[in-house]
């Protein structure tokens, strides 16, 4: 399956077998700013471990590690597809762009056929879990530095 490489501002294709649909039934993008350098944010995600967490029913293998712009995976599990954070430097901090493209999947990893309000419980369950990723870093991450203030002296 071609996926397009995301964040650089344009599609570049790559082959990543991720499935055999060609459209993905989820595709989520949510974007948070924390006021904390790429590289902070980066190494909140280095961490396979880290991923068990925010991700306790998907399986990740990185496909692309673009260091502190992020990584690129595929996934399996609970969904099939792939799933991204992009890092980009913004003023004196970090735009956390998080993109997910994936289909529900059943435990052979085949693409499960959700009804319409099941799809959308879903889609809502993955978006509203995404931002509370993003929001807790930013929590922890910035621990109370508003933007524009140095960060402080430890």
């Amino acid at each position: 399956m071609l996926v397009p490489e995301w964040g650089v501002g344009h599609d570049i294709l790559h082959n990543v077998s991720v499935s055999n649909q060609t459209t993905p039934a989820l595709d989520i993008v949510d974007e948070t700013f924390l006021a904390v350098p790429p590289s902070t944010v980066a190494a909140a995600f280095a961490d396979p471990g880290a991923w068990t967490r925010y991700w306790p029913d998907l399986v990740l293998e990185v496909y692309t590690d673009r260091g502190d712009q992020g990584l690129r995976w595929t996934v399996r599990g609970a969904l099939v597809g792939t799933m991204e954070v992009w890092l980009e430097p913004v003023l004196d901090g970090t735009l956390l762009h998080y993109f997910l493209r994936a289909t529900p999947a059943d435990a052979a990893g085949r693409p499960l056929p959700l009804r319409p309000r099941d799809l959308r419980r879903e889609f809502d369950r993955r978006a509203r879990a995404a931002k509370e990723i993003a929001l807790g870093l930013k929590e922890i991450l910035e621990d109370g530095r508003e933007p524009g203030v140095p960060p402080s002296a430890r």
